[in-house]
């Protein structure tokens, strides 16, 4: 289960900040963070599998980071990749243009997702559920994204986490220089602590180590005030145990 949080309009000097942990089957190809896109330039990472991607941003200042949805069944395997619909959607210009995109989609085509598509000004979350695609347009403040709706505090793994995202964005100094405290997010996010989601029974943890599945890796990113300030750094593995480091940014025009 991949963890997302934004801080979305939080901090003054950073309108949206997004500290994201990928859970994937650990045999699965993937790259770090690379040009995606020429025009316009997209930069994330690239799962070598389906092409697409699971977080990027693009030229134009805005992230969009997909998470697979729970769901009953195993999926349709001939559906398209919810990668290159995340990638489909770092080609708009804005949060709103990727939104109406991704509304005008065909849910059929794909399997569940959540997609957050956020720049400085706007955040949306698009949900494929229940075979309909819906959107819902984020608040200002601290918001978490699993394979459920967003901030649904009946999961134990969000609730508690949440509280801790919260938390440090009560804190001065985290809230006066994000970047430079940006350990205290690589802290929540390695964080072990294991409850059984009550509705899957499955292991339930924001850095998770299974046989065969887990964290692969971790990202934050912090969309500054200005047009083309953006920070973004990349732990090749999971967070316990690898350190953030600068990633590739987009050029902005």
């Amino acid at each position: 289960m991949c963890t997302l949080a934004i801080y979305f309009r939080v901090f003054p000097s950073y309108p949206a900040v997004i500290a994201a942990n990928r859970d994937e089957f650990l045999a699965r190809p993937a790259l770090a963070p690379t040009t995606l896109s020429e025009h316009p330039h997209v930069v994330g990472g690239k799962d070598l599998k389906a092409g697409g991607t699971w977080l990027g941003i693009n030229e134009y200042g805005m992230v969009a980071g997909l998470l697979n949805r729970r769901s009953e069944g195993e999926g349709d395997p001939a559906a398209r990749s919810r990668g290159l619909l995340c990638l489909d959607a770092l080609r708009c210009a804005t949060a709103d243009e990727a939104a109406e995109m991704v509304r005008a989609q065909r849910a059929a085509n794909y399997n569940g997702f959540n997609l957050l598509m956020a720049s400085r000004e706007r955040a949306w979350v698009a949900y494929n559920r229940a075979g309909a695609i819906d959107l819902q347009d984020l608040a200002p403040g601290v918001h978490l994204l699993t394979n459920l709706n967003v901030d649904d505090f009946e999961c134990s793994k969000i609730s508690r986490a949440y509280r801790q995202f919260a938390a440090l964005a009560e804190d001065e100094l985290f809230a006066r220089d994000p970047v430079a405290n940006r350990g205290r997010l690589r802290a929540i996010l390695a964080d072990h602590f294991t409850q059984l989601d009550p509705r899957s029974g499955r292991p339930n943890a924001l850095c998770l180590h299974l046989d065969s599945y887990g964290t692969r890796s971790s990202s934050l990113i912090f969309l500054g005030a200005a047009a083309g300030q953006v920070e973004h750094f990349f732990a090749p593995g999971p967070p316990c145990t690898t350190l953030h480091e600068p990633a590739a940014r987009p050029v902005f025009h």
